[in-house]
C-alpha cells in the first residue's frame, strides 16, 4: 500500500486510531525495514542521532501493556478510576506493536562538549528529532495501512521496562507508539479534523 499512498496523502489521512487489531496488512519483517529506514533517514541537528527504537511486537507487546498495568495500579485510588484504565490498556494490549521512542543522552553531552556555543540547545533539537522520529513511523504505518495512537507512560514504566528486555538504563523513554491493524468501523469512532482556518498559520513571502 505505501506505493499506493504519497508522504503527503498519509499526512492528510493520519489519525489517533484506537480501535486496533493484532490482523495488520504488513509483516514483522516489513515493520522493521520501516524503523530502520526512521533510523537512516529521519534527520538529527548536527547528525547526533539522539533516538533509539525499540519495537515490541507479538508477545512481547502484549507483556509491555501487562507490566504498564501493573504498574499503573497501585496509583489508581478508586474502583472506576482501576476499571476504566484496565479497559483503556485492554485496548492497546489488542493491538499487534508497540515502538518505544527513547532518548540516549550521551549523544548529547557529546555535541554539547563539542559545540560549546550551543550547548544549550542540543536537549531541545534532541526532542525535537525524537518527534520527527515519531511522526515518520507514524506516517508511514498510516500509508502502509496500520492504525496508530502514541503514548506517554513514561517515565512510570521505564525501570520495568528497561529490566525485561535490557535496554540501556541511561536511555530516556520518551513516547510509545501503539499499532496494528484497524477494526472493522474504526471510522465511525473518529472525528472530523478540525483543519479549517490553519491556514492563517501560514505566511509566504517573495511567491512568484
Amino acid at each position: 500500500m505505501a506505493d499506493k499512498m504519497s508522504f503527503v496523502d498519509a499526512m492528510v489521512e493520519r489519525r489517533s486510531i484506537y480501535t486496533l487489531t493484532k490482523d495488520t496488512p504488513i509483516s514483522d519483517a516489513r515493520v522493521k525495514e520501516l524503523l530502520v529506514h526512521a533510523a537512516r533517514y529521519v534527520p538529527s541537528s548536527f547528525d547526533s542521532q539522539t533516538t533509539r527504537i525499540v519495537a515490541l511486537l507479538n508477545d512481547d507487546h502484549d507483556q509491555f501493556w501487562d507490566i504498564t498495568m501493573e504498574v499503573l495500579r497501585p496509583h489508581l485510588d478508586s474502583p472506576d478510576k482501576v476499571k476504566n484504565t484496565e479497559g483503556k490498556i485492554q485496548g492497546f494490549r489488542a493491538a499487534r506493536g508497540t515502538i518505544l521512542f527513547f532518548e540516549d543522552p550521551n549523544p548529547v553531552k557529546e555535541m554539547q562538549t563539542k559545540y560549546a556555543a550551543y550547548a544549550d540547545k542540543f536537549p531541545t533539537w534532541a526532542t525535537e528529532s525524537g518527534a520527527m522520529h515519531q511522526y515518520a513511523l507514524w506516517t508511514a504505518l498510516e500509508a502502509e495501512g496500520c492504525g496508530a495512537n502514541l503514548q506517554h507512560y513514561n517515565p512510570l514504566v521505564d525501570q520495568r521496562v528497561k529490566e525485561k528486555w535490557g535496554i540501556n538504563m541511561e536511555w530516556q523513554l520518551k513516547a510509545q507508539l501503539v499499532f496494528g491493524g484497524r477494526a472493522e468501523g474504526y471510522k465511525q469512532s473518529l472525528q472530523a479534523k478540525k483543519v479549517e482556518g490553519r491556514e492563517k498559520h501560514v505566511t509566504v513571502h517573495g511567491a512568484k
